[in-house]
């Protein structure tokens, strides 16, 4: 991965690309097929892999030996004995780990209790860890193992490493300037003041080049919605500190901590060192340079649910109300200090967090430039992380939505396609836009990516390090509560946030999707990026922006129109400054042109908010209506079907029609021409 952006906060992995096809079987002379052979099943290489670990995935009649063998150990772990288990009680696999000098051998995922039956439903209870004598030689052992029928596929433990220097941008108060506009919100967070990326107004202070409506438009959306407990979004991440003054109340508390965890899960688990959930590892490094923990996961952790409302620090996108009422956010820890992360570390987190109630995973971690380039091409060199994936995805742990979220980071790599596991066909992949709504420039772009939110730009912007995104950090990392970072690592839990509003208000209306449902729903709550693509950028190097067109995702994630689309309110999207003529078809029908419209109602409050001089009408069947302001108010379109009056007891008419609207202003783009 590339560091061009100095205080991009990404955790990557580089997955080193496979010599081998995706596995697959093989036909034979007679037609029929043979058996692969043991390069066929071996997954991925390794180059970049952990010494002395092997992940192994037992054929269907192996596991009855397995666990045999399992229960045995088991019984001499109940016995006082702390003894692992070495052996599969599978001879021809025993001959070759007693070879090695296996020191364990046990299940990536633990037995899941009430969920193992689901656990088996989905294969992955076959999936075993090996670990020996890191002298050993990996691809030998690996060739050895193939070779065995039981076994079903061998995958190495790839490395997922640290590619950013563990550094943010304390916030610090400095004077309100009269350049920084007003922020529209009831709460009293008193940093909320900076959090451009939620309410954005054009600010100075940000960047000159700031653009009104860059943002999440979250305030209308907190109007009726600030979150609900019921739904749990688990950061996938470095640990999240839970006794952050600003987190604190809106952190899961695990119901039933487990005895695999020693009862210590209570807020999540660091599946990195196997311990309870950490967040200040830091050693200091040559120069004075600061390695380890960064605060990353409870930068991330903030954006998605800081509590609201609580007279401190900053707000979170579905963070509440300040009556207790915020999602609830659970650390599933994959990076902890100078310790790297694997895909079995993170397998075993993303797995936790299905089993353990999560219906959205926050993931702001990819394998950057590792080559992998296609769905097939994912789940041929990372099975196990794949799978444990679909499973997430296919648990109901939230009352509004049938299945699970992965809401991946699209990468900081400037590549014209996603990384991997966001670009995934299971996973939601967000881009980044800074404060001027373009593209930031470390984004990855481009298939494979779905959907924008703000990311910041904390170089290159005349506002500095006051163009990224402001959320919580570890004070014992960075010195302060607060601080800014960027990257799609910022943008992602933005997209996560506001799928978990959409969740709390569908909850709240007594509604269920599917997930192909919300989705959609979600996908389709945007707003335009693309008619700015214009012309070059030259923050943070020279950008083609015509080359971002239509690969940024469907539009900058928009909270208001996801609870406006579960509202079963249409909104009207019109551009600033400019008169339109919307047309109704599509909302009233195709008789649309064939009613008597007798007007249209908007409040005076509505009208100043978007700066209106004139009331919106009806001109020759169209919605006639121009707004000088960006922001969100409600119309209602008055019309009789069926006459030119209502009919009456004295006289024949018509049936009165009415329908409510949102309208909702931006810069650019409108209802009749490049929206997505």
């Amino acid at each position: 991965m590339r560091n061009k952006n100095k205080f991009l906060i990404l955790a990557a992995v580089l997955l080193a690309a496979c010599s081998a096809d995706p596995l697959q079987e093989s036909p034979d002379a007679t037609g029929g097929t043979r058996e692969e052979t043991p390069a066929v099943k071996i997954r991925n290489t390794s180059d970049d892999a952990v010494a002395g670990t092997l992940i192994a995935k037992f054929e269907d009649d192996a596991i009855p030996a397995l666990e045999q063998a399992a229960a045995k150990y088991a019984a001499t772990r109940a016995g006082g004995t702390r003894s692992a288990m070495t052996r599969s009680g599978i001879e021809s696999v025993d001959e070759i780990l007693a070879d090695l000098h296996v020191t364990a051998l046990e299940r990536v995922f633990p037995d899941a209790g009430e969920h193992e039956a689901r656990t088996r439903e989905a294969g992955l209870h076959k999936w075993y860890v090996l670990r020996f004598d890191e002298a050993q030689d990996l691809d030998e052992a690996a060739r050895r193992l193939a070779a065995v029928a039981e076994i079903q596929t061998i995958q190495f433990s790839a490395l997922r490493r640290m590619t950013f220097d563990n550094q943010a941008y304390p916030f610090r108060e400095s004077p309100r300037g009269e350049t920084r506009s007003l922020v529209r919100s009831d709460f009293n967070d008193p940093n909320l003041f900076w959090q451009w990326h939620y309410i954005n107004n054009a600010d100075q202070a940000v960047a000159t080049t700031a653009l009104a409506g860059a943002d999440v438009n979250v305030a209308e959306a907190w109007k009726l919605t600030g979150g609900d407990p019921r739904v749990i979004v688990a950061i996938v991440d470095e640990g999240v500190k839970y006794t952050h003054p600003d987190l604190a109340a809106n952190m899961w508390v695990n119901p039933s901590p487990s005895p695999e965890y020693d009862n210590k899960d209570i807020h999540g688990w660091n599946f990195a060192e196997n311990c309870p959930i950490s967040w200040d590892k830091v050693e200091v490094g040559a120069g004075g340079k600061k390695e380890g923990d960064s605060g990353h996961g409870t930068h991330v952790a903030g954006t998605v649910a800081a509590v609201n409302n609580n007279g401190l620090g900053v707000a979170g996108v579905a963070g509440g109300t300040g009556n207790n009422d915020g999602v609830r956010l659970m650390s599933c820890q994959i990076l902890s200090g100078k310790t790297a992360s694997t895909d079995l570390i993170a397998s075993r987190a993303i797995k936790y967090a299905a089993d353990h109630g999560a219906a959205i995973i926050q993931c702001s971690y990819g394998y950057g430039t590792s080559g992998i380039n296609s769905d097939r091409y994912y789940e041929s060199v990372a099975p196990m992380e794949s799978e444990a994936i679909r499973y997430f995805v296919s648990q109901n742990n939230c009352p509004a939505l049938e299945g699970g979220l992965a809401i991946f980071a699209a990468g900081n790599e400037g590549l014209p396609y996603s990384s991997y596991p966001a670009g995934y066909r299971e996973c939601i992949s967000v881009t980044a836009i800074s404060p001027d709504g373009l593209p930031a420039p470390y984004t990855c772009y481009g298939p494979g990516c779905n959907i924008a939110a703000p990311g910041g730009e904390t170089s290159g912007l005349s506002g500095g390090e006051k163009a990224g995104v402001l959320s919580t950090l570890v004070s014992e990392v960075s010195d302060t509560d607060y601080g800014y970072m960027q990257g799609t690592s910022m943008a992602c839990p933005h997209v996560s946030g506001v799928a978990a509003l959409g969740l709390s208000y569908a909850l709240a209306k007594g509604k269920r999707y599917t997930r192909e449902e919300f989705v959609s729903m979600l996908l389709t709550s945007v707003n335009d990026i693309d008619a700015r693509l214009e012309g070059a950028k030259t923050s943070g190097g020279k950008l083609n922006l015509e080359n971002y067109r239509g690969k940024m995702g469907t539009g900058l994630v928009d909270a208001y129109q996801l609870l406006m689309q579960i509202e079963g309110t249409p909104c009207l999207k019109v551009a600033v400054d400019k008169l339109e003529l919307v047309t109704l078809t599509k909302h009233f029908g195709g008789s649309a042109q064939n009613l008597t419209y007798t007007g249209v109602e908007i409040s005076a409050k509505d009208m100043q908010k978007l700066g209106m001089t004139a009331a919106p009408k009806m001109y020759n069947g169209q919605l006639m209506i121009k707004c000088t302001k960006p922001g969100v108010a409600h119309i209602t379109v008055k019309a009789v079907g069926g006459g030119t009056r209502p009919g009456s007891g004295a006289i024949m008419g018509g049936i009165e029609i009415s329908k409510e609207f949102a309208v909702i202003a931006r810069e650019a783009g409108s209802e009749n021409g490049g929206w997505l």
